[in-house]
């Protein structure tokens, strides 16, 4: 079933596979209203994402108020920098929609450290949106996203959260 892009809904646009996964397990968590949250096509690298982004969903994004979107991308141990960057590529009129998250690292090493699926790995971040906690979140390799992930799930959880 297609979201209606006239009522609030997120597009998760993934840098790589293994982020798709992710966003797809969090799809899956059963408290998540997965007619609200559309999982986009990988980009094929965290410039991908800003280019995609900017290319593709810039102007939709005016046409559509109640849309918002995740850039989901690895922020190769560069967090601060990396997310600078991509905030810098984000027009103003669209920076309260548009959320940039990742692994600070890469997913793999997500997976490895917690011995999780990427989809588990993403059904248990679902869960802490849901359940309003931060307990896998705060994980080493999440942490960074804590002032983004408060602003996402102001903006999100009325309607992505049963």
């Amino acid at each position: 079933m297609s979201i209606n892009a006239y009522k609030p809904h997120l597009l998760v646009l993934p840098e790589d596979d293994a982020n798709r996964q992710i966003a797809d397990g969090f799809v899956l968590d059963s408290n998540c209203n997965y007619r609200a949250i559309h999982v986009l096509r990988v980009a094929g690298g965290w410039l991908k994402v800003v280019d995609v982004f900017k290319s593709d969903y810039l102007q939709p994004m005016r046409q559509f108020p109640e849309r918002r979107i995740v850039l989901l991308m690895d922020f190769d141990d560069k967090p601060e920098d990396r997310k600078s960057f991509v905030e810098r590529e984000i027009p103003e009129d669209l920076k309260n929609r548009v959320f940039v998250l990742g692994v600070r690292s890469e997913p793999e090493n997500l997976k490895k450290t917690t011995d999780k699926n990427y989809e588990a790995i993403g059904t248990a971040l679902a869960k802490d949106c849901a359940e309003n906690k931060q307990d896998f979140w705060m994980h080493e390799l999440l942490k960074h996203n804590e002032p983004e992930l408060k602003r996402l799930i102001e903006n999100v959880r009325p309607f992505l959260f049963n």
